[in-house]
């Protein structure tokens, strides 16, 4: 085993003792901006080498066969010392979002293929498709005489060809006009049945069967000019490289989050433990992912994503100004023929139930998405705004309605949200 292999050792053992992932989403520290899962420090195996030690090397003091003396000097009694009161060494286990979006999957048992959308490039491949019209060096000549040919058995036959066939045993007048069917030679029954009763009864079991029938006889009349075989316009066909399509996968995911005076800190780290995975998670899904973040009391601004997990609260509520801002963001910037759409809204449910149901839920149906997720962080008696929206929208395969009280519902939360995504 060398080196190389320790390595390899060593990495695997630091994926199976890192933290589970389930655990590290609902426990773990997620406000770094990277996903570093904390493991237990592995040590890898290195040669050392003291470049400040004297003497020759493997040489110390006194001549060969003297004993060895522990002698004098720090460390060599072994003292005893306090029993350590620290915690042990960690490292981090660094995985990119598209191994965490792998991961999340295999873990929620979930196999989302995002659709592209724009088209990123087109690979040409073999000529193998078949098209009536393109230059003439791509025509495909083979397919083209095997037409002309086709025709021409079609038109003539050897009479002579057809009479050793008679001569075959068991090819009767019936037997012979059916295989002539068969290989489109235009013979008539009465012509069969007149050179059968011109065979004498020992001819006609000249042959075993028909690929014992002498070479010299051919099916059409030998010809040395090939222009005899008509060729047709109509007969052309050109060959064409297959196309295949690689679609960009583009994703453009608005974070909506309520940041009024009811959302104290327990929610808002919710929000967050909810929020921040399906970041990592979309980003790992797709070819480019755009994110824009909406903060709201009774007005919605755009802020940028530190501020947007980091702000604190104050204010009313009034959900729709946030959707009218995303609406706006996704109408003037991306196309819904071109981009994935998510639009991922958080708050404890507190609304003007008019609000929600005369504004929000309209905004909703108008705003063209993959999926529409409200989460609920609970709260208490006067939250309405996700029930209004199951109410209104429930039916709709691309709207999800989830909701969390502790970190136990994290990983509830967030696989309702994945596993809803809709095809509209």
């Amino acid at each position: 085993m060398g080196l190389r292999d320790d390595l390899d050792r060593f990495k695997k053992i630091g994926e199976e003792e890192r933290q589970d992932l389930q655990d590290y989403i609902q426990h773990g520290n997620l406000s770094t901006g990277e996903i570093k899962i904390p493991i237990k420090m592995v040590e890898l195996p290195e040669f050392v080498y003291d470049q400040y030690s004297q003497g020759g090397v493997g040489k110390g003091q006194g001549d060969v066969g003297d004993p060895v003396d522990a002698g004098e000097g720090e460390g060599q009694e072994g003292d005893e010392g306090e029993p350590g009161e620290g915690e042990g060494e960690h490292g981090q286990y660094e995985m990119d979002p598209e191994e965490f979006a792998e991961e999340l999957d295999d873990r929620l048992g979930l196999d989302l293929e995002p659709k592209g959308k724009k088209i990123k490039e087109i690979t040409e491949g073999a000529l193998v498709e078949k098209v009536r019209t393109g230059p003439d060096a791509t025509v495909d000549f083979e397919e083209l005489f095997k037409k002309g040919l086709k025709r021409e058995l079609a038109l003539h036959f050897d009479e002579d060809y057809v009479r050793e066939v008679l001569k075959v045993r068991g090819m009767a007048v019936q037997s012979t006009f059916e295989w002539a069917r068969e290989n489109n030679i235009p013979v008539s029954k009465g012509w069969i049945e007149q050179e059968y009763d011109n065979l004498s009864a020992d001819k006609r079991t000249t042959y075993d069967s028909l690929d014992d029938i002498d070479r010299d006889y051919q099916r059409v009349p030998a010809s040395d000019d090939l222009n005899s075989i008509s060729l047709r316009r109509e007969d052309k066909r050109h060959k064409h490289p297959e196309i295949t399509k690689e679609y960009e996968k583009n994703a453009v995911v608005v974070f909506i989050r309520d940041v009024s005076g009811s959302m104290q800190q327990h929610k808002r780290e919710l929000v967050e433990r909810v929020f921040t995975p399906l970041d990592w998670y979309l980003t790992g899904k797709y070819d480019e992912a755009k994110f824009h973040y909406i903060v709201h009391d009774s007005t919605a601004d755009e802020v940028d994503r530190n501020k947007f997990f980091g702000m604190k609260s104050g204010g009313g509520t009034r959900i729709s100004t946030a959707y009218e801002l995303t609406q706006q963001i996704l109408d003037d910037n991306y196309p819904w023929a071109d981009w994935n759409r998510y639009v991922f809204a958080a708050g404890d449910g507190e609304n003007f139930r008019d609000d929600s149901k005369n504004n929000v839920v309209p905004l909703m149906e108008e705003i063209d998405a993959n999926l529409h997720a409200y989460l609920e962080v609970k709260s208490n008696q006067y939250a309405n705004h996700g029930e209004i929206v199951e109410e209104e929208l429930g039916e709709k395969e691309n709207v999800a309605v989830t909701y969390v009280e502790d970190n136990d519902d994290v990983m509830d939360s967030i696989e309702e949200i994945l596993s809803t995504e809709g095809s509209e």
